[in-house]
């Protein structure tokens, strides 16, 4: 009786093995399925679709019928195409968006199309996004609709879904079928994201490194981000509890943090600092910085610094005759210049020399 059992056992489990195996098999779609992804600042946008061909078909108006329409199966009465194959084309974004200028919170969506005989379109984006093609549409799921112009294209056999414009804030996806395509635009506001990304993370490992605070305040800095939270991110950095450093980039940041702030005293007083730090190139670059501002007093100091603590050095010899020719005094620009093409200099600092020892003997 006991074998008698244990061989029932062995027989059940072999029986749901096979099952389980059956159920795992692949086998190749007449439409391939496909996958394409975009960031957009730190922003994943990915489209699943299947991939059906033309064969020769007549597409739009036909195989794709022009508005709504009635499938034939499954509980909608009117549905959209399902922009694709088989199950729906999904389009899912990692943080909020904008579509077409109309905004979309970050999910995962049904992806259809409502094609009209024009050179129009309406995309929807629907809460459903787990339903077979558009047999189970409701209108009520919709999340957002929007009005496109389509284009005509090139013959595209294969449905393609490809990101054909991107940008610092923005992507443009666009499906291509056939000799249509229907564009959007997708944007971001990057700058947003990525300030909430870095305050979420610095409560975790990433609040323990210097490099991360630096960062971070740089960005604000240069972003629009708030500039008295970039100054206590660039404090935490400099004078924080944990690995912090004076470093000549953080001195630099807090410098121009507070330069933003219209502390030009305080600003003046750091940027002496950062250059008392400063290596060859980096103190090279800030009297580039002081120029492009027009504080060519602070620039000439860099510039000059730089020559005495690096006399055999072309470049600085270069740039120290650049700072002069931009104020005006065209001797010690000469003079400079000159120096520095005595010194062998490297084919880019030889070039720029000559051009400007040539730019100061036609005046």
């Amino acid at each position: 009786m006991k074998t008698n059992n244990i061989s029932k056992l062995i027989l059940g489990l072999l029986c749901a093995l096979s099952i389980n195996s059956f159920a795992q098999l692949n086998f190749p779609r007449g439409s391939q399925q496909a996958k394409v992804s975009q960031r957009v600042g730190i922003t994943d946008v990915t489209i699943m679709y299947s991939r059906p061909s033309v064969k020769g078909r007549e597409v739009y108006g036909k195989l794709v019928p022009y508005g709504m329409n009635n499938l034939g199966f499954g509980t909608a009465e009117l549905s959209p195409w399902r922009a694709g194959a088989d199950e729906n084309t999904i389009i899912k974004f990692s943080d909020d968006v904008k579509i077409e200028g109309q905004p979309l919170q970050a999910g995962k969506y049904g992806f259809h199309i409502i094609v009209n005989p024009d050179d129009t379109a309406t995309l929807i984006f629907s809460n459903n996004h787990s339903s077979w093609g558009s047999y189970f549409y409701k209108p009520e799921e919709d999340a957002l609709r929007v009005d496109i112009k389509t284009k005509t294209i090139p013959h595209t056999e294969l449905l393609t879904f490809a990101f054909d414009e991107v940008e610092a804030n923005a992507a443009t996806a666009s499906l291509k079928w056939e000799r249509k395509a229907f564009p959007f635009k997708i944007e971001v506001d990057v700058p947003t994201i990525v300030l909430n990304d870095i305050r979420s993370k610095f409560s975790g490992q990433a609040g323990f490194q210097r490099q991360n605070w630096e960062r971070a305040a740089n960005y604000a800095l240069n972003n629009g981000g708030d500039l008295e939270e970039a100054l206590v991110w660039i404090d935490n950095a400099i004078s924080g509890q944990f690995y912090s450093q004076k470093t000549f980039n953080n001195i630099a940041i807090k410098a121009q943090i507070l330069n933003k702030m219209g502390k030009a005293e305080a600003y003046a007083q750091l940027m002496d600092e950062a250059a008392g730090m400063a290596n060859k190139r980096q103190l090279n670059t800030l009297g580039y910085q002081m120029l492009g501002a027009k504080d060519y007093e602070r620039a000439l100091k860099y510039f000059k610094l730089n020559v005495a603590n690096h006399p055999t050095d072309a470049n600085a010899y270069d740039s120290l005759g650049e700072c002069y020719k931009t104020m005006g005094d065209k001797k010690n620009a000469i003079k400079n210049l000159k120096k520095s093409l005595s010194l062998n200099p490297p084919a880019n600092v030889k070039a720029n020399s000559e051009k400007l020892l040539a730019e100061l003997e036609a005046i």
